[in-house]
């Protein structure tokens, strides 16, 4: 085991995450991340001895697992961690982390290292072996985490949000995640919600509004002029405010709501931070009366305008503002993080984002 940063004061069960996913994809950088917001940190602990570790850690732990684990067996991981969850002492999560074929295709070309599960054949059918082999892992894990576009700094702001030290109760709210994308650049996967809002009056074919943004007024005074603007505002915020308390009354620890346009700069910005806003206004509503038993944290992430930030970045332009959204705390410093829980690459000009990331 690693880490020696200070340990952090007892607050509560000790936390256990276990980082699973598809080699290559980053959970070397993953488990390093947690050990610096105070995890002791193993990988590739043999299955049979996870629930033991856990319970004699004295701190937080991390432990790697993926298909090279000794005894790898995906229902026995599934078996381990609800035994752990029947142990109030322990808050065990699953984290699975992966990133397209064509992203580890390409990392493995960058660092000419052979897949582990295809030693003597083709990294593709490599992948392809250890996405059946972990299927069920991801189909159940707490947290997916998509880095085929996530810049290793954006994976470890996203690690210390979600598992940095716990300064209260507050710790484990859900996470309600506000993303806008393009649909040209493909869907979040993660999302449970989504809404297309290609069919309201799009600010791209006013040359003025153009090179704006949905963060912009006059970009949204120009959406909102359309008649069914009101309308479909009206009937988002009535959906998710209907389905977030039944998130939350059912345990679930992350929920994810996408708002799309043609090219996720204006309609998809502008309807996120509006839908942001409103459920910041209500949590705020309800903290004000006095209501328990019904909360959450939120953030904002701009798919594309945060590609755009990177490109930007990389050719020596300047890069716009992060903001939070946050709930009783003000905000839990995910914005502009999350991009890695999409589904697709979405620019091509991401290759120096490999080595970001642990390799192969």
């Amino acid at each position: 085991m690693t880490g020696d940063q200070v340990q952090k004061p007892d607050t509560g069960p000790r936390r256990v995450v276990l980082v699973t996913g598809l080699s290559g994809s980053g959970k070397a950088s993953i488990l390093h991340a947690l050990e610096d917001v105070g995890y002791d940190a193993v990988d590739n602990l043999p299955i049979g001895l996870l629930e033991d570790v856990a319970t004699r850690a004295d701190r937080d732990i991390a432990i790697g697992i993926d298909a090279r684990t000794r005894g790898f067996d995906a229902e026995l991981i599934l078996a381990t961690l609800a035994s752990m969850r029947r142990n109030a002492a322990l808050l065990p999560e699953l984290v699975f982390v992966w990133a397209d074929e064509a992203t580890l295709l390409g990392r493995y070309t960058e660092t000419r290292r052979r897949h582990p599960m295809a030693p003597r054949g083709r990294v593709a059918t490599g992948i392809e072996i250890e996405q059946e082999m972990t299927a069920r892992l991801r189909d159940t894990a707490n947290l997916i985490i998509d880095t085929s576009d996530l810049p290793l700094a954006g994976l470890r702001r996203l690690i210390e949000d979600h598992f940095g030290p716990r300064g209260d109760e507050n710790d484990a709210r859900m996470v309600v995640l506000l993303i806008s994308f393009a649909y040209a650049k493909g869907l979040p996967r993660e999302a449970d919600l989504v809404f297309d809002a290609r069919f309201l009056r799009n600010p791209h074919y006013d040359p003025h509004l153009r090179p704006r943004t949905g963060l912009d007024p006059e970009v949204g005074a120009y959406i909102r002029a359309d008649k069914d603007y009101s309308g479909y505002l009206s009937g988002i915020i009535d959906l998710v405010d209907l389905v977030l308390p039944r998130f939350v009354h059912e345990g679930k620890k992350y929920a994810t709501i996408a708002i799309g346009c043609t090219g996720g700069r204006h309609r998809s910005v502008w309807l996120v931070e509006r839908l942001a806003a409103h459920l910041s206004a209500r949590l705020a509503a309800m903290h004000a009366a006095g209501e328990s038993g019904l909360d959450w944290r939120q953030t904002v992430t701009h798919r594309e305008l945060n590609l755009a930030d990177r490109s930007n970045e990389r050719s020596g332009g300047a890069r716009s503002p992060e903001r939070d959204v946050g709930g009783r705390d003000g905000g839990t410093g995910l914005a502009a993080t999350v991009t890695g829980l999409t589904a697709e690459r979405a620019d091509s000009g991401t290759g120096g984002l490999r080595t970001d990331h642990d390799q192969p």
